[in-house]
């Protein structure tokens, strides 16, 4: 059995930047990770600008990828019907596969130790040792004084401690494309259809990333997803234009399915939930890798600041909801608006109509500058 003062258990945004953070600090951290970097996930792949001044102060902003600046906004209904905002705070486009690689050998670079291929199954703390246990796959078995868990939507970890939302189903699947086609560089635009949308934005590379939030019964229906993209999502004129004249990047698509947007606490356990981890948000001009950035800066603080382990968990807690909690009730409010024919042609008018109404949405939906 081998002891580390912090386990990180996922290495996403959230657990890659809160290891920066504690390794900046000379804080010894291990990093669990299932895959091997550099992977695609299936996510919209646009930052909202409210970490922009955080990465780079940190010396985390990757601009030798040139991401994407994106300051526009763009909505269709399932009829094709479209609307534009500017986006005040503005964002950038980034893939996956080349962020989270380049915050790996950072955090690699700042001394971080990583376990890569490697399953963690279960997590359990002993009150009596003040110390958490991790069982790996393997058979391995770890000890830690704290645990972050960065381990996303949806993991074995969360099975074995037994989280609320993992004995509900989820009706939504996530499928994401990398392409090549005619979009203007400097827009994230938003596509409904029946059932929900799809994100198109640029990426690095002159590629764009299409990521779309579908229905199980969907596909469930047409048997596969090609048969369901045809029926369902072509149904919206710019959808069925993309999917016709773009080059696909990709073999197939990667795909995810149990996408479970109900709250989450962001402290079970004792251990610090950050990212999807913690919740999820829907996705509203593209702002959970925003967030995921956000909760793990706060988690690597509130380990730093030290403290009992009661008062890091409240301050953690405190923190998280004033910061979070709302956008996400946001979020999951507005959701409402997409994926069905006269609601979403509503959105669209609502946008036309009030933009100072539009832009207070877009608005809730995104932080501040930190």
């Amino acid at each position: 059995m081998q002891h580390r003062e912090i386990i990180i258990i996922g290495g996403g945004l959230a657990g890659l930047i809160a290891a920066c953070l504690l390794a900046k600090k000379q804080q010894q951290v291990l990093v669990i990770e299932k895959k091997v970097y550099p992977f695609h996930r299936v996510c919209g792949e646009y930052i909202s600008n409210e970490v922009k001044d955080f990465l780079q102060r940190e010396g985390l902003f990757p601009s030798h990828l040139e991401p994407a600046d994106i300051n526009t906004f763009q909505l269709s209904s399932i009829d094709g019907k479209l609307a534009e905002l500017k986006l005040e705070l503005g964002g950038f486009g980034i893939s996956r596969y080349a962020l989270d690689l380049y915050l790996y050998e950072k955090a690699r670079y700042l001394g971080v130790e990583f376990l890569l291929q490697t399953q963690a199954d279960e997590v359990f703390f002993d009150t009596k040792e003040n110390s958490f246990t991790i069982h790996l796959q393997h058979g391995q078995v770890f000890t830690a004084t704290h645990v972050i868990g960065a381990f996303g939507k949806r993991s074995k970890i969360d099975k074995s401690m037994n989280r609320e939302f993992m004995n509900q189903r989820s009706p939504y699947i996530g499928v994401k494309y990398h392409i090549r086609t005619d979009f203007d560089h400097h827009t994230v635009a938003l596509h409904n259809f029946e059932g929900g949308y799809c994100g198109v934005n640029r990426v690095e590379n002159g590629v764009y990333n299409l990521c779309y939030l579908g229905s199980r019964d969907s596909l469930k229906k047409f048997g596969n997803i090609p048969e369901m993209e045809a029926a369902v999502l072509h149904q919206n004129p710019h959808l069925k234009r993309i999917f016709n004249e773009s080059e696909f990047l990709f073999d197939k698509a990667e795909v995810i399915n149990e996408i479970n947007f109900e709250p989450k606490l962001p402290v079970e356990n004792h251990v610090l939930m950050v990212g999807d981890a913690a919740g999820l948000i829907t996705p509203l001009c593209g702002n959970g890798m925003a967030i995921a950035m956000h909760t793990g800066k706060l988690a690597a603080e509130q380990l730093l600041r030290g403290g009992t382990r009661a008062e890091v968990e409240q301050y953690y807690t405190h923190a998280w909801d004033g910061l979070f909690k709302q956008r996400l009730w946001v979020g999951r409010t507005v959701q409402k608006l997409f994926g069905a024919r006269w609601v979403s042609s509503f959105a669209v008018g609502l946008i036309k109509n009030s933009r100072f109404l539009g832009n207070q949405i877009v608005k809730q939906t995104h932080g501040v500058p930190f």
